[in-house]
């Protein structure tokens, strides 16, 4: 039967409104070391399949198709804002909106900011909250699942996304649902009413809830509408919608990113999304999810996830493997080779070797916590380190002395900058540069050199169409990053970039 023409305008409405990724840039994934450390985390690496795609873009890719999909909102922390925005840049998306945490607050916060951003123009779109650092295998599976929870969040529902587990696992959180759940796979699969939320349990407890059909893992991925999460919040959490309302109206615009005001947001309770309103809203509908969801919380979890060769094997990188059964071998500069060895976790980076058990994987985060304890720099960053112009590898260093290798992109430069303690020599091997030094401008080609002395103000730049790639020998007393008077910078950048351990770091 036909609806009546005012149904039919609301209907129509009601089909039409933006849904909204909002994708959360958080967290270090420490479990995840040596590559994932604070300064690049694991959503900012290509870790799923062989696409070289990252985490962050694969988020954000896979849900093209989607009905009335609209820009992504991004929230980071803004010592990874230039990743974030040049990871979209890769992939040809252009952001709603980055916004930048200036300390860790939870899923609650980050979730009150997105929706105070998406309704500040008077707006009501559909948010669609993700985690930029989990696997989704079957992305059409997914996409299909969130398409059958769009009318449940359009009438005002806050729904979550509940994946249908395959073991009775001990390491997550449970949803109960207050009805049997649908199939995950069927075309008629609804958002079910919430029961509870059960903490993470023990075995005994899991296997029941595998066999009572109303359970599933707590993936921590919603859709609802802005004003209906900001209503829940504003009713259940007050304090929150307060502290981030005030740290979006005393933000900082920064280029294409904003700055939350730092003093409004570090009053916001530390909260989750779950514990805040979840766990306590009469609105909350769990939706099953089967689409091979993994939070990639361990390199034993990667393994499982992952496309395994004949022998249970994933290799990535300069690997080769001989009589090697079960085993995740990667490489990300040097050869590695296996010979004969079973049930491993083998993880080459630039400074580190990992060898562990895949049994005993979960314990990389001890050690990571060892390692902040004394200090060492591996713990946190990696000899690469990122720069909105380019990025830079710390080769060899001494005392009184150290040596990187530069890479400036195309039309970038770093800023106009000088230093009381140092001296620079600067040798171009790719591509030319334009050096600046007190106010006198020379191009310097490959092969040729220049030299920086104390106290003088410079700054290189690339006006060509490749890269420049230059070696940095600095010499003097003092060799920390503290020892840098900024003058100018085209990325807004005013802050003094905190190094790790002793290494400086070129800005």
């Amino acid at each position: 039967m036909e609806l009546p023409p005012a149904r039919q305008r609301t209907a129509l409405a009601m089909a039409s409104i933006p849904l909204l990724p909002v994708i959360l840039c958080g967290g270090t994934g420490t479990r995840l070391w040596p590559l994932s450390r604070a300064s690049y985390p694991k959503q900012y690496w290509p870790l799923a399949g062989t696409s070289d795609d990252t985490l962050l873009q694969q988020t954000q890719l896979r849900l093209r198709g989607l009905p009335d999909l609209g820009p992504p909102l991004l929230i980071c922390n803004e010592d990874h804002r230039f990743i974030v925005a040049e990871q979209m840049r890769q992939i040809g998306v252009e952001p709603a909106a980055i916004l930048l945490e200036p300390m860790g607050r939870n899923t609650a916060p980050a979730v009150a900011v997105a929706a105070l951003q998406a309704t500040a123009g008077g707006e009501d779109p559909l948010l669609l909250v993700l985690a930029a650092d989990h696997v989704i295998r079957d992305a059409a599976r997914f996409r299909a699942t969130v398409e059958a929870g769009l009318p449940a969040a359009r009438e005002g529902r806050l729904v979550t996304f509940g994946i249908v587990p395959t073991a009775p696992e001990t390491g997550y959180g449970y949803i109960e649902a207050a009805a049997p759940l649908p199939p995950a796979d069927s075309n008629s699969a609804k958002p079910v009413p919430i029961a509870r939320f059960v903490e993470k349990p023990d075995r005994a407890t899991a296997e029941g809830f595998l066999a009572s059909g109303r359970f599933t893992w707590n993936s921590g991925m919603f859709l609802f509408r802005a004003s209906a999460i900001l209503a829940e919040l504003e009713r259940l959490a007050p304090e929150v919608v307060s502290a981030c309302r005030a740290a979006l109206e005393h933000d900082s615009p920064d280029l294409e990113f904003r700055r939350l005001e730092r003093e409004a947001f570090a009053t916001c309770p530390d909260v989750a999304l779950d514990v805040a309103v979840m766990e306590r809203t009469h609105l909350g509908s769990v939706l099953p999810l089967e689409a091979g969801w993994s939070d990639v919380g361990s390199w034993s979890a990667l393994w499982e996830t992952a496309d395994q060769d004949s022998s249970g094997n994933v290799l990535r990188g300069r690997v080769i493997g001989e009589g090697v059964r079960n085993c995740y071998l990667r490489s990300e500069h040097r050869l590695v080779v296996g010979l004969g060895v079973e049930d491993l976790v083998v993880v080459e980076t630039d400074d580190v070797v990992l060898v562990a058990h895949r049994d005993r994987a979960q314990e990389i985060k001890a050690v990571v916590g060892r390692l902040e304890a004394e200090g060492a720099p591996e713990s946190r960053a990696h000899r690469r380190i990122y720069r909105p112009w380019g990025h830079y590898d710390g080769v060899v260093e001494g005392e009184r002395w150290q040596v990187k290798k530069i890479l400036v992109k195309p039309g970038a430069s770093l800023s106009l900058q000088k230093h009381h303690h140092r001296a620079e020599h600067w040798i171009v091997v790719k591509g030319t540069a334009v050096v600046e030094k007190d106010g006198i401008e020379e191009l310097v080609g490959e092969n040729q050199s220049t030299y920086i002395p104390l106290g003088a103000k410079h700054r290189l730049s690339n006006p060509g169409k490749i890269p420049v790639e230059m070696i940095e020998v600095q010499s003097g007393p003092y060799l920390g990053e503290d020892d840098i008077v900024r003058f100018e910078d085209r990325y807004g950048r005013t802050e003094t970039p905190v190094a790790s351990g002793t290494q400086p770091q070129p800005s």
